[in-house]
């Protein structure tokens, strides 16, 4: 099946220091795929040269099977790929509808069309079963950590995104919240989207995704089903690039 996002031979540098080395990495519609590896392994520039923030050295991105050029997030975001970046992004100052809608903001004549944004932040939130949020009216400030999560990835997938990507999405959260999270991603697979979901959990990794992709040192040690590894071999792969037969050949 090919693969709805892929990259390949992507290197890149900032100055002397070459963060990303040849790195190859694929994600398929309706599966989770989790970007794993150490604090510098490279996750964080490989996620920004995707969403157009870093511009790639070298290599090719290919989006469901044509190569594309993504010159800035706006060009990540025509074609349907959507970050969300651990800081959330939202206002605190803002309702859940206004968050969702911010910069994109739909108008009739010369005023908010407020009725259909909030129609359409209703049945996005709906469509991925989000029950936690007692008003899409309710200021973000009031929100706990899990419900801000869903909200901004129900602002991801309003969008008609393909592709979401999620870094660190349960990092700050207690038990319930991460689990009501972690259903939330296995839903956004299970619509079909590709998912990829960066985390430093290895229960949480387990617990959703389809594929393990290890860096190590800017290197992709190696992409596997999820199936096929243990917790132990994941770790080996993050802490020395190898597992036995798997991984980089030194």
């Amino acid at each position: 099946m090919t693969p709805l996002l892929e990259v390949r031979g992507i290197d890149k540098s900032f100055g002397p220091v070459q963060v990303l080395h040849d790195v190859a990495f694929s994600a398929h519609a309706g599966e989770v795929t989790a970007l794993v590896g150490d604090n510098g392994a490279g996750k964080s520039t490989l996620v920004k040269c995707v969403g157009g923030i870093y511009p790639i050295d070298s290599g090719e991105i290919v989006f469901d099977g044509r190569p594309v050029q993504v010159h800035g997030p706006r060009d990540a975001g025509e074609l349907g790929i959507e970050i969300v970046y651990q800081d959330l992004a939202l206002c605190d100052n803002l309702d859940i509808v206004q968050n969702m809608f911010l910069g994109r903001e739909r108008r009739r004549g010369l005023v908010l069309d407020e009725a259909s944004m909030e129609e359409l932040a209703e049945k996005t939130l709906s469509s991925l079963s989000v029950r936690t949020v007692k008003s899409i009216r309710q200021q973000v400030s009031s929100l706990s950590g899990g419900q801000r999560q869903t909200v901004a990835i129900a602002k991801a997938v309003l969008w008609n995104s393909k592709v979401v990507i999620l870094d660190e999405p349960t990092a700050a959260l207690g038990v319930a919240q991460t689990a009501q999270v972690l259903e939330l991603v296995r839903r956004l697979a299970d619509k079909g989207l590709a998912v990829v979901l960066i985390s430093h959990n290895m229960n949480d990794v387990f617990a959703v995704s389809d594929q393990i992709a290890a860096l190590y040192l800017g290197r992709m040690a190696a992409q596997v089903r999820t199936a096929d590894v243990t917790h132990a071999q994941v770790v080996e792969l993050i802490t020395s690039g190898r597992s036995g037969d798997l991984g980089i050949v030194s």
